[in-house]
């Protein structure tokens, strides 16, 4: 069985893309990240549903973004806008930070024998991350092709993006089909105490919208 590694943030998008390359038969090693977030019930989240689906072996890596911020995610003086779904990069942009996850996980990869990595983004609905498109990520695979141990072996890495040009409804879609259960999921940017979400957020709109054009019931907690 050939291995993978899946980046699994407990997010919608990587929960789907960790049912995607199961179903493609590989075995599955996730990959979350405690990189300073102020979401961090997304980790349990992440940890759970690994346990949950399958997965062969989870880790979570820490790193402190924090160091130097730059994003509301990782600077409590940012503010997580509100406003509706932004059509520029938006403050909850964390810089590099897909660049960044995926070459850990190449490392980790290239130690288990894994030379495929799975990462849930997506270019239709969402939050115009530049580190989300298509363009980003073909660029990659060379990249790290160069920069590891394939280029003198004669091997390649390959970057699957099972998610990449569906709409959120119809990643649901798709998700419901291979059997996830997105109640274990959660997508917020700014969830309360109790890790209920704020249904206001970017993330937290496009998942809501998600679920209703799916026609799905939305399974979340919402904080109103």
């Amino acid at each position: 069985m050939k291995k993978a590694i899946v980046l699994l943030s407990g997010g919608l998008d990587s929960a789907t893309c960790l049912a995607a390359a199961l179903k493609a038969g590989f075995e599955c090693y996730t990959m979350s990240f405690d990189y300073g977030q102020r979401h961090r019930n997304e980790l349990a989240a992440s940890e759970n549903l690994s346990r949950a689906m399958g997965a062969k072996e989870h880790r979570c890596f820490v790193l402190d973004l924090r160091q130097w911020g730059g994003s509301a995610l990782t600077d409590d003086t940012l503010s997580v806008p509100k406003e509706g779904v932004a059509d520029t990069v938006p403050v909850t942009y964390v810089p590099a930070r897909n660049l960044v996850f995926l070459s850990l996980a190449a490392s980790w990869g290239e130690v288990l024998g894994a030379h495929d990595i799975f990462i849930g983004v997506n270019s239709v609905d969402y939050s115009n991350y530049p580190d989300c498109r298509a363009g980003f990520i073909k660029s990659f695979a060379e990249t790290v092709r160069l920069g590891t141990c394939a280029v003198d072996d004669n091997w390649k890495w390959v970057i699957h993006t099972p998610l990449q040009d569906l709409s959120k409804a119809e990643i649901i879609r798709l998700g419901v089909s291979l059997g996830v259960d997105y109640s274990l999921t959660t997508s917020c940017y700014d969830p309360d105490s109790e890790g209920r979400s704020c249904g206001k957020c970017d993330s937290c709109r496009l998942r809501h919208q998600g679920f209703a054009d799916a026609g799905v019931p939305d399974p979340t907690r919402y904080t109103e």
